[in-house]
């Protein structure tokens, strides 16, 4: 039986940060900083005048005050009980551009709530294009990291792959470690039987941490000939502050639990965005495994680009990745790369116009198997 598989990074369905949607890359930078320095203060037991003035500042900066949902901040502070005894500050009347803002709270532990990533819709064309592009792939298994959560997926499945086609009969996501709400999803035309999540596995460096920044689900699907096939779905640390090692640590996981996974049955696949290139020493970690992992996009069917972000010209351009065992490299029909959703690639779809209604800065990248 022909089976496709296939790793599309979405981007998010119909929702992502705000922050993400500004052209300027020193701008977006510049807002990521601010909220990693506006979670760092408000995590501190007891806030000094410097530390209240700071936060006061940073949130005005961004209206983290602001619930607009026509205008909405690239920071927001949810406060689950505002007001002068619970809250962190007295929230400033809806429309209003406050010079001032007063820090009531004397520390973490006296107020509740939590500083997020403000989020905005994405054009509806973005949302069909990226219906577009799954609709083009046609896998039979598809994983989808950066999406929302499962009900966003399974609205996606009905209502837009649904519209006009047959949507997928299962999916399945658990909530992942990201702050910002973007976890590992899987559509399938097969069974989805079980998934193993490892969102608690401590990070070697602090075991008070967790080690991935999302997870790496193991999903288990049952095949229509009666075999087993394990999706190891990925989407390892950003680039974005980069922390090297902790990419190494989580691939070096990654690498552990397919050899666990290989106990079960020979048809494991590692795949998703390892956000680092092939000579990168986490790559390097997977490929060098045993058995041994190969990169689809290394197998003599595969003629296309080099990358599968941006203008996927280059080899550093490659993020995306689906590793294959033995057991499944002697069976590969096809490889290809669905590069048409890229406003930055020059083969784009013409409903393409923009970055702001691209389907993703990613390609979709698919294997076909003789199972």
């Amino acid at each position: 039986m022909a089976v496709r598989i296939a790793t599309f990074n979405t981007e998010n369905l119909f929702r992502r940060p705000s922050v993400f949607r500004l052209s300027d890359a020193a701008e977006r930078k510049q807002v990521l900083d601010d909220f990693d320095r506006l979670v760092t203060l408000l995590d501190k037991e007891t806030y000094t005048e410097a530390d209240k003035q700071e936060i006061s500042a940073l949130v005005l900066k961004h209206r983290a005050y602001s619930s607009d949902p026509d205008n909405p901040p690239p920071i927001y502070v949810n406060q689950n009980r505002p007001g002068k005894n619970s809250g962190l500050f007295d929230t400033p009347p809806p429309g209003s551009q406050p010079t001032q803002l007063i820090i009531r709270a004397a520390g973490r532990g006296a107020w509740a709530g939590w500083a997020e990533l403000g989020q905005a819709d994405l054009d509806m064309t973005a949302v069909s294009n990226t219906g577009r592009v799954i609709r083009e792939v046609d896998a039979d298994v598809l994983l989808v990291p950066e999406v929302e959560d499962r009900l966003t997926l399974e609205r996606f499945n009905a209502h837009v792959l649904g519209l006009g086609g047959q949507p997928y009969p299962f999916n399945m996501l658990i909530d992942g470690n990201d702050p910002r709400g973007i976890d590992i999803g899987i559509l399938s035309r097969f069974p989805i039987v079980s998934v193993r999540p490892h969102l608690f596995d401590p990070d070697p460096a602090d075991p008070t941490k967790h080690l991935f920044s999302r997870d790496c689900p193991e999903y288990e699907i049952q095949l229509g000939n009666g075999e087993t096939l394990v999706i190891l779905g990925n989407h390892l640390k950003s680039k974005f502050n980069d922390d090297p090692e902790l990419r190494l640590a989580q691939a070096e996981r990654v690498a552990e639990i397919y050899r666990a996974a290989q106990k079960r049955t020979p048809n494991v696949v590692v795949a998703g965005d390892l956000n680092d290139s092939p000579d990168s020493k986490p790559v390097g970690v997977l490929l060098g495994s045993t058995p041994e992992l190969r990169d689809v996009m290394s197998h003599p069917s595969y003629q296309g680009d080099p990358g599968t972000h941006g203008t996927c010209h280059d080899k550093r351009d490659k993020l995306d990745y689906i590793l294959l065992p033995p057991a499944l490299w002697s069976k590969v029909q096809k490889v290809g790369l669905e590069t048409r959703g890229i406003f930055a690639h020059p083969n784009h779809f013409g409903s393409v116009t923009a970055k702001t209604d691209e389907a993703s800065d990613h390609a979709a990248l698919y294997v076909d198997l003789d199972l």
